[in-house]
């Protein structure tokens, strides 16, 4: 099936479909596309928390997201979709403030090569250079201003990457068993960040 642009939401996103939403146009001439999915493994309840307050713009949506870099030319032969500089690109602002050109795109469920884009999750205890340096910003959370989750009193740090497969992904993910009580944020957490920092050994890789 093509990439058919305008084709899905974010709002009507279902569990386990995947929605590439946006690219926006970053250093060496290179663009960034946004993908994300609602990812439901089957042994892991809902979470109410998030159904009981999507009305909250922090509850909009629990679909996780990831980030690929890529060649215009090469992301417009494989999605079939116009990437170039004639595209509808337009100016906008990132989550940081700066002004960066757009492209909307909102494609359902995006293929390459008959082979659906998806997002696996691969959660651990060792964090990226940058993780370490921004642990209240990177560490997994109760919400986006809650207690940290820990796993054997380390912070988790969950990262996702994007692969080809039709095949179910439920088992690809990895998902660490969070401890019975959460780290309180704040003074508490200064000893365990000293940790994280010291334990950083690897990087963040664009794709």
């Amino acid at each position: 099936m093509a990439n058919q642009l305008n084709s899905g939401t974010l709002d009507t996103l279902k569990p386990n479909e995947t929605l590439l939403l946006q690219a926006r146009k970053v250093a060496n001439g290179k663009i960034q596309l946004e993908v994300a999915e609602s990812i439901q493994v089957s042994d892991r309840p809902m979470n109410v928390l998030g159904m009981l307050n999507k009305s909250d713009d922090r509850f909009k949506s629990n679909a996780r997201r990831t980030w690929i870099t890529a060649e215009p030319t090469d992301a417009t032969d494989l999605f079939d979709i116009n990437f170039g500089a004639d595209a509808e690109w337009y100016m906008g602002t990132s989550k940081s403030g700066a002004q960066v050109e757009l492209l909307d795109l909102n494609v359902l469920n995006p293929e390459i090569n008959d082979m659906r884009c998806r997002i696996l999750v691969t959660e651990t205890i060792e964090p990226t250079d940058w993780q370490a340096e921004n642990v209240e910003r990177a560490a997994k959370r109760k919400g986006a201003e809650g207690e940290f989750i820990t796993h054997d009193s380390n912070y988790i740090f969950s990262n996702t990457t994007l692969v080809l497969t039709n095949e179910d992904t439920k088992s690809m993910h990895t998902f660490l068993k969070p401890d019975s009580v959460a780290m309180q944020t704040g003074d508490n957490t200064t000893s365990s960040v000293a940790t994280v920092l010291e334990t950083a050994t690897t990087d963040k890789i664009d794709l």
